[in-house]
């Protein structure tokens, strides 16, 4: 029988109706933010492993976990990060794994 290990799982969600984000690079360490190279800007956890690219359309997607329950812890630790900041983030978002059917 063949034995599949997930490496890497992508999922997407909107946290907020839009993010300022300048002001998530500059008050949160762990982050990288180059507009002109791209339109995202990059958070990476190291527990759990993952990165999570935040839009100002609001959208966060995460990638890098082993597992479900790895992406919807960092997407909580992403909106307590946003919260403190005094970003008004949704409630319970509905998160969508796109490599799989995870839920």
């Amino acid at each position: 029988m063949i034995e599949i290990k997930v490496q890497n799982i992508v999922a997407s969600t909107a946290v907020a109706d839009k993010l300022d984000l300048d002001i998530i690079m500059h008050s949160v360490e762990g982050t990288k933010y180059e507009p002109k190279q791209f339109p995202g800007l990059v958070h990476k956890l190291n527990n759990p492993k993952t990165a999570t690219l935040l839009f100002k359309s609001g959208r966060a997607v995460c990638t890098g976990a082993k597992n479900i329950e790895d992406v919807y812890k960092s997407i909580d630790i992403i909106a307590k990060m946003l919260r403190k900041l005094g970003v008004n983030v949704y409630k319970n978002p509905k998160i969508d794994v796109q490599n799989g059917n995870y839920n």
